[in-house]
């Protein structure tokens, strides 16, 4: 079966956010509010099945896959990062690991999860 992956399913505008780095005055860096680095349009995808995902629902958690079409930005993104609906900015995914299924650069999935403090 071919993936026949188009523009067509990406119907969310997600804000891809990463934390500042800032200066406490003393020379000293730490992390500071969360900057939106780059905006993509992405498919979000619930996970539904399996044990692990159903004790996760249940506990408030809701696992996602987010696609997203490959480019530089996309590439650099870690766990450390947060994804923000560009609509309703209430409501965040935790990123918790993002590779690159077919190694082209094409697309990134991003497995994420709502529901949980990032």
């Amino acid at each position: 079966m071919t993936d026949t992956r188009g523009a067509g399913k990406l119907r969310e505008k997600l804000l891809f956010q990463r934390r500042a780095i800032v200066d406490d005055g003393f020379g000293n860096e730490q992390s500071g509010d969360f900057v939106t680095v780059f905006t993509a349009a992405a498919e979000l995808i619930p996970l539904k099945g399996g044990e692990p995902v159903l004790a996760a629902r249940l506990s408030g958690v809701q696992p996602f896959i987010i696609k997203i079409r490959g480019c530089n930005a996309a590439r650099s993104v870690t766990p450390a990062w947060r994804a923000v609906d560009a609509r309703n900015p209430a409501r965040l995914f935790n990123i918790t690991a993002a590779v690159d299924p077919d190694n082209k650069n094409a697309w990134i999935d991003i497995m994420a999860t709502q529901g949980v403090a990032t």
